[in-house]
């Protein structure tokens, strides 16, 4: 089968654990070319043993790799601040972007939420590690109810996070909860990042708190279980760690969200795990994994759809 040439800048933890995972499990990519800036890091190092074309000049150092002219998909694995740039010479030479920082310079994509709706996209963000991890869950919610509020807390090891992430809390939090609203529906998000420097490093946990209304419970629960299970399927580590919580509020009882007033409906809260994979990543960096994961899964339904454009 043919397959389409990728490349990644980055040579970090995401960048490499991508590429292994594209060289691994992808039928419809190939590894083209990395890129990093560190000519000793271990990233490139790896990739350069697999036989991998790299270069250690960053973007510019890509433009000049034999390989370019081939390229078709661009995985961009290192800060907000540096895409802006890599972006408008990625998608100004006619190839696609695919965005794991917080730049959300193009459209947010969540594979199993709207992963069909911008394939045509020159320049796709993946939001974050905990907008991956929750947002489904909170456009489960809103499949079934109204949802006016929605809240995230994703707890992380400190070890799972790297120099971009530390960089980029601020855009995490907006990124994440915009993301909330505009993919999971949700009318209001908030979202908070907790880096925690327990030993052994813990798995990534992510809590949901919607606030809701117009569905029972029996109808948010399934909804959200049969989404775990749509996740689950390109993140084997993605699972709820105990049952779906609920409490109901009432007119003689309502809840209040300082800055939207009171609110009747259920409160649902969901707490979920997230183990990862451990190609090259700890097992316990399941923030990284869903990342890597939902960037590889979205590449490749663009990938297939320029390949069938390609043939038809």
């Amino acid at each position: 089968m043919a397959k389409v040439k990728a490349a990644i800048i980055g040579s970090g933890n995401i960048g490499t654990d991508l590429m292994i995972k594209i060289m691994r499990h992808s039928d419809v990519l190939e590894m083209g070319a990395f890129v990093g800036i560190d000519p000793e890091s271990d990233g490139l190092k790896r990739a350069q043993r697999l036989g991998v074309a790299t270069t250690h000049e960053g973007v510019e150092g890509l433009q000049r790799l034999d390989v370019w002219p081939e390229i078709g998909v661009v995985f961009d694995a290192t800060s907000a601040g540096a895409h802006q740039k890599h972006s408008a010479i990625v998608t100004g030479a006619g190839k696609v972007m695919i965005d794991l920082t917080p730049a959300a310079i193009g459209p947010y994509v969540i594979p199993v939420v709207n992963g069909d709706a911008h394939l045509d996209a020159p320049n796709v963000n993946m939001v974050t590690c905990g907008g991956q991890a929750t947002i489904p869950i909170v456009a489960a919610v809103s499949q079934v109810a109204t949802v006016h509020y929605a809240e995230i807390v994703a707890s992380i090891a400190s070890k799972s996070a790297g120099p971009g992430t530390r960089a980029n809390i601020d855009e995490f939090t907006e990124t994440t909860s915009r993301g909330i609203e505009e993919v999971g529906g949700a009318a209001k998000g908030k979202a908070i990042i907790i880096l925690n420097p327990a030993e052994p490093p813990m798995l990534m946990r992510d809590t949901v708190f919607t606030l809701s209304s117009g569905a029972s419970e029996a109808e948010i629960e399934a909804s959200i279980e049969a989404m775990v299970a749509k996740v689950n399927a390109y993140v084997p580590g993605y699972r709820l760690k105990q049952k779906v919580q609920f409490e109901r509020f009432g007119s003689n009882n309502p809840v209040k969200i300082p800055g939207l007033g009171s609110f009747e409906g259920i409160k649902t809260s969901i707490f979920l795990e997230v183990e990862g994979a451990a190609h090259y990543l700890p097992a316990y960096a399941g923030n990284l994994d869903i990342m890597t994961s939902a960037g590889l899964r979205t590449a490749e339904k663009i990938a297939a759809r320029r390949l069938q454009q390609e043939t038809a």
